[in-house]
């Protein structure tokens, strides 16, 4: 039998377009002869409607749409994830028709909360084993723990965060119970490295352990702002990958089917893969997925960039580039043009001219810049077709300084007052940039990494300004492999000079030779303490122990130090953050996966117990 995955592009509440999407998907899956179409869960509503989930009237909304949804069901069974009320509870559900006939609603039995994940705010559990009777107008099906069987295949549903959990998995009762297919709808963010995961854990196992064909399904692109889906769709047979379907495509649904044999399972055939695993790969393709769809979905008429020359600020900026080149090489020039509003006649096919209409960068410079830091800014603009301005902001720094100078009656020094002075240079950048993100009608883009946001090296209403955070999720380690990576291997000579530069913040004299490492600490050594202490969970005795004695006993306890200490001062900082893309197993972002006190001890009786 011929079974297919489904994955779409959905945004909250955009019910006409998610439903449209759906539709269109179950057509091409017809079109390649499937019998079975699942699509993603929460597919009709989008998995990031977030407190709205709370709203009955969604859940309500979501069924109605379930009627346009079943007129195309005819000879083909089609499985939708949509949020369902009964007795007064909302839960997560997938809704299985056929020839215009609810067949019922498997709903989940186990909800993630954890990391970015709040669904038992959201949701109720179903209990294993258990189905109820339930009426919808002139419908009456069953809901609950379910098992279908159409054309003479039994099958059954692990949804998401059913498949996690080891012993626990629906998947062992459903093998008990003879079904031969297992359907895993799924909403599973993306981060790098996690599809080899789910190929692994999810469908190689559980396909192996319940003796039965597996198809994993997940959402596609970033729906609702933070989270980005990577439309993963897997398959697999008792233990074996039969179909890998790529991820990260740019548009509104893809579907991928394969043939199963359930008489003879060795029979079934492996299909070859072209989904590119490299990490490198998978982020470039991943955000410029997800500026391609935050540009679109929030009307925006493109991006505006303080480029300073630097790596944070030049990775923002090649990867808007990215978005141009595959987002046009996949959809072609017109459907590109349409998405993003811009005139296919000025874009002539040319996608530096596209990016031009884009990307606008602005270096601003202080009496504390270097010529090496304007050259790398030009240099890479000009080489990506970015629109480029470049302009002083000395005199607005100068009145600051002497108007406050005035008031306080003494003059500010360097030795006195240096985060004063390195601040106001940054604050003072903010208001033009952010007029000309206005007069653009465009997203500015705030350059933050995580290594930055770990230990607030960032200065609030400064450097910080902006209503999109694109990096942050990703260590300043990570940022500068990536820079060498998309010179070499994406062909981005104008990455030249900004590769050659020594990571720096350029806001005290050039005389002090500032360095963001002897600000902080070795940026390996941050990215280190950054996962024993945030993801691994560990306290600073701990981080301590686990360091590489690369540097001497004295130094580590120094690092260790720093960092808890600037963590527990700094989180105020994070709190005001831009949104951030999730990238990486964990961020640092407490609106989706980190959060921490603003007010604490600091860690003051643990740091003052190293040894």
């Amino acid at each position: 039998m011929l079974i297919a995955g489904a994955t779409v592009n959905q945004t909250p509440l955009d019910w006409q377009n998610n439903t449209r999407h759906i539709v269109d998907a179950i057509e091409e899956a017809r079109r390649q002869g499937a019998r079975i179409v699942c699509f993603p869960e929460l597919s009709i509503t989008g998995y990031g409607c977030e407190d709205l989930f709370l709203h009955p009237w969604v859940a309500d909304r979501a069924w109605e749409e379930l009627t346009t949804i079943r007129r195309y069901s005819h000879n083909i069974t089609i499985a939708v994830g949509l949020p369902f009320r009964y007795e007064d509870k909302t839960y997560n559900g997938v809704c299985v028709i056929r020839d215009n006939k609810i067949l019922g609603v498997t709903l989940k039995q186990f909800l993630a909360r954890d990391g970015v994940h709040y669904e038992p705010r959201w949701f109720d559990p179903w209990p294993s084993g258990k189905t109820a009777p339930c009426k919808r107008k002139d419908d009456s099906f069953e809901v609950g723990d379910l098992v279908y069987t159409t054309e003479g295949i039994k099958f059954g549903f692990e949804i998401c965060e059913d498949a996690w959990r080891k012993q626990d998995r629906p998947g062992y009762r459903l093998a008990e119970r003879g079904v031969q297919l297992i359907l895993n709808p799924s909403a599973s963010h993306f981060a790098m490295g996690k599809s080899l995961l789910r190929e692994q854990e999810v469908v190689r196992e559980g396909s192996k352990a319940f003796g039965c064909a597996y198809l994993f399904v997940n959402l596609l692109g970033n729906e609702a702002g933070r989270m980005i889906y990577d439309g993963d769709i897997v398959a697999g047979q008792n233990g074996e990958l039969v179909v890998v379907g790529r991820r990260l495509v740019f548009g509104d649904y893809h579907v991928v089917s394969c043939t199963f044999d359930f008489d003879n399972p060795g029979a079934t055939r492996v299909q070859p893969s072209n989904d590119n695993k490299d990490v490198n790969e998978e982020v470039a393709q991943a955000v410029a997925l997800a500026l391609f769809d935050y540009m679109r979905k929030s009307r925006a008429r493109g991006y505006v960039l303080s480029l300073s020359g630097g790596a944070d600020s030049s990775m923002c900026a090649v990867i808007v580039a990215e978005m141009v080149r595959r987002a046009s090489a996949a959809l072609g020039w017109e459907k590109f043009c349409e998405a993003l509003s811009l005139d296919i006649r000025q874009v002539n096919n040319d996608w530096r001219k596209a990016v031009g209409m884009v990307l606008t960068c602005a270096y601003q410079a202080t009496k504390n810049s270097s010529q090496q830091t304007l050259a790398a800014a030009q240099s890479l603009a000009e080489s990506l077709g970015a629109g480029f301005h470049a302009w002083n902001i000395d005199d607005p720094v100068d009145t600051y300084t002497t108007t406050l100078e005035r008031a306080i009656g003494r003059q500010l020094s360097w030795e006195r007052d240096d985060i004063t002075l390195q601040n106001i240079q940054a604050r003072a950048r903010s208001p033009i940039i952010w007029m000309l993100a206005n007069v653009k009608n465009a997203v500015l883009l705030t350059t933050s990494n995580r290594s930055e946001g770990d230990v607030g090296y960032a200065t609030m209403d400064g450097d910080t300004s902006g209503s999109l955070a694109p990096i942050a999720g990703l260590t300043k380690t990570f940022v500068l492999q990536w820079l060498k990576w998309a010179e070499q291997t994406l062909g981005h000579s104008g990455l030249r000079q900004v590769n050659a530069l020594q990571p720096t913040a350029e806001l005290r004299p050039p005389d002090q030779n500032q360095t963001d490492e002897s600000d902080l600490m070795p940026y390996p050594v941050l990215a280190q303490i950054e996962r024993l202490a945030i993801y691994e969970r560990r306290p600073p005795q701990e981080v301590l122990d686990a360091l590489p004695d690369v540097y001497t006993r004295e130094a580590r306890v120094a690092f260790v130090r720093k960092f808890f200490t600037l963590w527990s001062r700094n989180q105020w900082k994070r709190e005001r953050l831009a949104p951030s893309f999730h990238l990486d197993e964990f961020n640092v972002d407490p609106r989706s996966w980190c959060r921490f006190p603003i007010l604490s001890s600091g860690f003051a009786q643990e740091l003052e117990a190293l040894k």
